[in-house]
């Protein structure tokens, strides 16, 4: 690999979208660079059983799912590089992009940093992810079917979580450090309204329990009035506080909402700079699944591999 070469497409990042990109460029003949990070995977770095995807009838865990993502590209070409881009620009084409000192250009650029999940910040909940804890209800609430769940937040996402568990849950718990929601008032109603919701309120999560067998047992509560504490049996802990989309390498140059994710035209992965789009949970704060992230990075290879043809016929127009 030299880094003086002009490659036709660099993809930055290493998830369900990036590899999904790099697969379909790959076969495209587009001889794709990934550079797919030190934390390459994605979210699904830290999902114990995937059960949704389809093609996958006994599950996979998402480790395991993602290298057979790697791997499939990898076979018809791609290069992988796990490191971490330091820099990028945008201003003009060949855009470059840069690993430390080293530069790397390329005609077209595919943006699939991702995002990632807010964390409670707790030793214990690092420890039991993927064995109760979790940060996707829609992945995983078919586990606790007939248990108890606890979910963390207190915006319309976490409403929508707490709803959705109730249908497999046994019991589900809201926990939210204050007494009032930022969440929609129709959708703090509906959780209001469902039998088996109860809230916990003025409350926050100091401690996952569990950690000694391997297995979340319950979380321990702290009141943000009087410290009181107590410990909640459950069988697994939602955490719904938010995402941050991994963004900061762009926000100068690349359309995004008030939130950090990036801005594509609608039914594309174009961004505001032609040549350069944006894939996956990095555009995607609506859905956030591994398959419509890697539907989207099927979108973005079709949509650079298009954006290169177009500009050939140009040029051979003028010559």
């Amino acid at each position: 690999m030299s880094s003086s070469d002009v490659r036709e497409v660099i993809i930055i990042g290493g998830g369900p979208a990036g590899y999904t990109a790099a697969l379909y460029t790959a076969r495209a003949n587009m001889h794709p660079l990934a550079f797919e990070g030190f934390n390459w995977g994605g979210q699904l770095m830290i999902t114990s059983e995937v059960e949704n995807y389809p093609g996958y009838p006994e599950g996979r865990d998402g480790p395991s799912m993602m290298t057979d993502f790697r791997a499939q590209a990898e076979r018809f070409g791609a290069e992988f590089v796990t490191d971490d881009v330091t820099k990028v620009d945008f201003s003009e084409r060949p855009f470059r992009v840069w690993v430390g000192k080293d530069e790397f250009r390329a005609e077209t650029v595919i943006v699939a940093t991702g995002a990632n999940a807010r964390q409670i910040g707790l030793e214990s909940e690092q420890k039991l992810q993927g064995r109760g804890v979790s940060y996707c209800a829609t992945c995983d609430a078919a586990f606790f079917r007939d248990l108890t769940a606890v979910v963390v937040g207190g915006g319309d996402t976490a409403m929508e979580e707490a709803t959705f568990l109730t249908r497999f849950a046994s019991k589900v718990y809201l926990v939210h450090r204050r007494d009032e929601f930022r969440a929609s008032a129709v959708m703090v109603d509906r959780a209001e309204r469902d039998p088996k919701i109860e809230f916990v309120l003025n409350s926050h999560v100091v401690e996952v329990l569990g950690v000694d067998g391997g297995k979340m047992t319950g979380v321990m509560l702290e009141d943000t009035q009087t410290g009181e504490r107590r410990a909640l049996t459950a069988d697994g802990l939602f955490v719904a506080i938010g995402h941050d989309p991994t963004t900061a390498l762009f926000v100068d140059s690349l359309d995004h909402d008030e939130n950090g994710y990036l801005v594509t035209k609608p039914g594309s992965s174009h961004t505001n700079i032609p040549g350069v789009f944006a894939v996956g949970d990095v555009q995607d704060h609506i859905y956030r699944q591994a398959i419509t992230a890697a539907g989207s990075g099927c979108m973005g290879a079709l949509d650079a591999e298009r954006f290169l043809a177009a500009q050939a016929q140009e040029a051979a127009q003028q010559a």
